[in-house]
């Protein structure tokens, strides 16, 4: 159990049969009455962010939640096969349980995969991954790096807007919170 004066931002908490997250707090003594907690929690499986109110000194539950690193391997029809670097297990993915990461996923990539118990609960995935320009327009002459932007299609599948210099077969540094064009690798 973890009371309310103990919160820090990242502590896990089960409340209302989910696993939350703390976002924010801030412990609020008002002139009257006694003092209370507010709260942002994120539902570590949804990731809806909620505003909740506590009584100063509450006791909850803790979530014991397990981050491991995994290795993606391979795509296996609607699952993605990820594999434990310290016990050599492996298990299936959904899209659901990777979330948008699934589009900056290649081969031999290392995620952390969070366990609530032993069900998966989220996927963190790397914030910057290289990854090569499999098509976009050919560069012309005096395209400059300030000038304006162009699609172009990732080995992955996932569509990006980079300079025009860019060309095909380029390694890019992509960054997976924004999907925006770091610089070329």
């Amino acid at each position: 159990m973890i009371s309310t004066s103990d919160f820090k931002t990242g502590i896990t908490i089960q409340l209302d049969g989910d696993v939350f997250s703390v976002v924010d707090f801030q412990h609020v003594k008002p002139g009257k009455g006694a003092a209370f907690v507010r709260t942002k929690l994120k539902n570590v499986k949804t990731g809806a962010v909620v505003e909740r109110r506590f009584n100063a000194g509450e006791k909850m539950p803790k979530a014991h939640v397990e981050r491991r690193e995994m290795e993606y391997l391979y795509k296996d029809g609607d699952f993605f096969v990820v594999m434990d670097k310290v016990t050599y297990e492996q298990i299936s993915l959904t899209a659901d349980q990777i979330g948008d990461g699934v589009k900056w996923l290649k081969e031999n990539t290392t995620l952390g995969v969070l366990f609530f118990d032993i069900e998966v609960i989220g996927v963190d995935v790397p914030t910057n991954v290289q990854l090569a320009v499999a098509a976009t327009e050919p560069g012309v002459k005096g395209d400059t790096t300030t000038g304006g932007t162009k699609p172009a299609t990732l080995e992955t599948g996932a569509v990006v807007q980079v300079p025009f210099f860019v060309n095909e077969g380029d390694v890019l540094i992509i960054d997976t919170r924004t999907g925006n064009y770091v610089q070329r690798a």
